[in-house]
């Protein structure tokens, strides 16, 4: 377990500082008043997939001029190896790459395909998948949602009940499935899908590869509490899936699935996004522009302000963690459950924080002259969901309790 840089580390962190200060494009600034979250791969003020397909040209040729760019350097997807167009990085240089640019406040790139579904399918999907699917991911040309949740399947993700059956060379898919984050701007997605009715719940599935523009599917966006549209409902009618889409032999997907996960709850982008909105509450609340707003009882926001940056260390140190035990050659497991679950109570606590420094202008939800542009008011929102995204605070204790601990 290392805590710090070791000298190589060191150089390419200053690498990457480096290549944002240059290459960073100057007409791509933030949007002051699109709707962030605290989650881990967002950064605030930009959502790159949306931005990509922008209706303002200059917007969608900024996200297109930074993709490009990171995709020179194979940091899209930094540690697919060189042969599918990322840089062959370890964990610890990953790690170092997205600390940076969340300090640096710049977007991350293709991020559910880069972050979770290239990992997975390289630890699990056959050399012709990989060649098919992982180049255009680290070009950031190629866009991924995944399609795990439905109704009545959350947080029981073994109770899916989309099914595919077996067609020849195909699959025909039915079924419906629910918060898949920014499939409305997905080429292709990842679906767990029921294969076997009659196996048991966990021995039953499979995981597919679906091209969004297949007959039969269909993608809705779903209005969030703030009045946002990251998640959306899809709906699938009869679509033939080539069987040669089949990640993992058929009936495995459990396996394939609980891969995917593991590197989604890894979240290792989270702590420096933490500290920057964090400092940002302090210093609005150490300027003059405060005065009219700061809470009374300043001696106690100051003790929670404390907590929540010993928090944000400590969830630095669980990431840090998990990162060395990839760089080890292990597949993320209980200790990216514990980062996660950490890391999910601490953005409500954050969140919370941060909204009720300004007592009761924290009620303010316009933006304009609000405190802070109210940022933690709309923070608060959107960390109602953290604590079941990625999978829910109660079955991430289970698998502490069960892994972590050996407990029944």
């Amino acid at each position: 377990m290392r805590w710090t840089d070791s000298e190589q580390d060191a150089a390419f962190r200053a690498e990457v500082r480096s290549f944002i200060r240059d290459r960073f494009p100057a007409d791509y600034p933030p949007d002051p008043v699109g709707e962030n979250s605290l989650e881990p791969e967002d950064t605030l003020g930009y959502e790159w997939s949306a931005d990509r397909v922008s209706a303002d040209p200059v917007r969608r040729r900024a996200a297109r001029t930074w993709a490009a760019a990171l995709a020179d350097r194979g940091w899209v997807a930094p540690r697919l190896p060189v042969t599918y167009g990322g840089a062959g990085c370890s964990a610890m240089q990953e790690l170092i790459l997205q600390e940076e640019m969340m300090r640096a406040g710049v977007p991350t790139v293709n991020g559910i395909a880069a972050l979770l579904f290239a990992p997975t399918l390289l630890a699990c999907g056959t050399e012709e998948q990989c060649a098919t699917h992982l180049p255009g991911i680290a070009r950031a040309e190629v866009t991924w949602a995944q399609g795990f949740s439905e109704p009545g399947s959350g947080s029981d993700l073994a109770s899916v009940r989309t099914r595919a059956i077996r067609h020849g060379d195909e699959y025909v898919l039915n079924g419906q499935k629910v918060w898949t984050s920014l499939a409305q701007y997905a080429d292709w997605l990842f679906v767990l899908a029921r294969t076997d009715p009659e196996a048991p719940r966990h021995s039953g599935l499979s995981m597919l590869l679906v091209d969004t523009s297949s007959p039969g599917v269909v993608i809705r966006p779903i209005r969030d509490i703030r009045g946002a549209e990251p998640f959306n409902e899809m709906f699938f009618t009869d679509v033939r899936v080539p069987a040669d889409n089949l990640v993992g032999a058929e009936n495995d997907g459990w396996r394939v699935a609980m891969t995917a996960l593991g590197f989604e709850r890894a979240g290792i982008g989270a702590t420096i996004k933490y500290e920057r909105v964090l400092s940002r509450l302090v210093d609005h609340l150490t300027g003059d522009r405060a005065t009219p707003y700061l809470r009374d009882d300043v001696s106690v926001l100051r003790h929670e302000i404390a907590k929540r940056y010993t928090e944000i260390r400590v969830l630095h140190n669980l990431a840090r963690y998990t990162v060395s035990r990839q760089e080890s050659g292990a597949v993320p497991g209980y200790e990216a459950s514990a980062s996660l679950l950490f890391g999910a109570e601490l953005n409500q606590r954050l969140a919370r924080t941060g909204a009720a420094a300004f007592g009761p202008f924290a009620a303010l939800w316009q933006r304009d002259d609000a405190p802070l542009g109210a940022l933690f008011t709309h923070l608060r929102f959107d960390s109602v969901a953290a604590t079941f995204i990625g999978g829910a605070a109660e079955i991430q204790r289970q698998i502490i309790a069960r892994r972590g601990l050996g407990l029944p």
